[in-house]
């Protein structure tokens, strides 16, 4: 009889299709799950609604608030813009304060992290600031700036800017003093090592905080549009709240939404970028 053939280990080339179709496999089984749980969560919110649990003068069904969708892109009524003016009324103030806040806040809080001087000096003035909520600047930047786009601007780089040094200060701070004494053994001077070792060990600390930034961002963002503003989604919120339309204050919730989860995926896409080195 003959013997049994014994597996075949697999070569290089195999192994490289097997991890690729696992990985694609992982992706499209994560995919589904995301799918679903969104619409699960419509199923919930429509029958909520239609069970009469939750009274429609409450909470409007999914069909009507996609009804609504469309008519804003059109209709300026009740508050005063269609729906993508107000969307980019919003957009371009967030991106404003966020930019500024990632500009300013996280080199900031990488040079405190790794130059004692520099957080002797900022440190008393950032303690100062950070619990102040943001949203408690509105009164004096409506009467220095006015109610354009500089005031809400500011107010949101206040909500960004605390996350990204912070994150960006504990990030660094992290640093393994390995790392640094080997690059002090190469012969690295000391901003070398801050610019080469110390930088790039912080940036997954670093993204974090820029996520967070942005939620804080467009919370602030919401908060000063409906305190003052003449469009934007936080004014079209308030404005359904005045006239009692529930749909358009949930319009605006969604939208908020998911502008937020496409920008979140787009920070984690250029995160990946900064970062596939730890992939390697």
């Amino acid at each position: 009889m003959n013997e049994p053939v014994k597996d075949r280990a697999m070569t290089n080339e195999e192994r490289i299709a097997f991890v690729k179709d696992k990985k694609r496999h992982i992706r499209y089984r994560d995919l589904m799950l995301a799918i679903s749980s969104v619409l699960l969560f419509f199923l919930i919110w429509e029958a909520l609604v239609l069970t009469g649990i939750v009274s429609s003068k409450k909470l409007c069904d999914v069909l009507t608030v996609m009804k609504l969708f469309v008519v804003k892109l059109s209709d300026p009524n009740p508050d005063g813009a269609v729906l993508l003016v107000n969307i980019w009324s919003s957009l371009k103030i967030a991106l404003c304060g966020f930019g500024l806040a990632l500009v300013i806040g996280i080199p900031l809080g990488w040079l405190m992290g790794w130059y004692r001087g520099i957080d002797s000096f900022v440190r008393p003035v950032f303690e100062i600031i950070r619990p102040i909520p943001p949203v408690s600047w509105i009164p004096l930047t409506i009467v220095w700036m006015g109610i354009g786009l500089k005031s809400k601007a500011f107010i949101v780089f206040f909500a960004a800017f605390v996350p990204c040094l912070i994150n960006s200060y504990t990030g660094i701070k992290q640093t393994k003093e390995v790392l640094k004494n080997v690059s002090k053994t190469f012969g690295g001077s000391y901003f070398t090592t801050f610019w080469k070792v110390g930088i790039p060990s912080s940036l997954t600390m670093t993204f974090a905080g820029v996520k967070v930034a942005i939620g804080n961002a467009w919370a602030t963002l919401v908060a000063a549009e409906m305190l003052a503003s003449v469009n934007g989604l936080g004014h079209m919120i308030l404005e359904g709240r005045s006239y009692g339309r529930v749909d358009l204050v949930i319009l605006g919730i969604v939208v908020i939404g998911i502008l937020g989860v496409i920008i979140t995926t787009i920070i984690g896409k250029v995160e990946n970028i900064f970062l596939g080195w730890k992939k390697l």
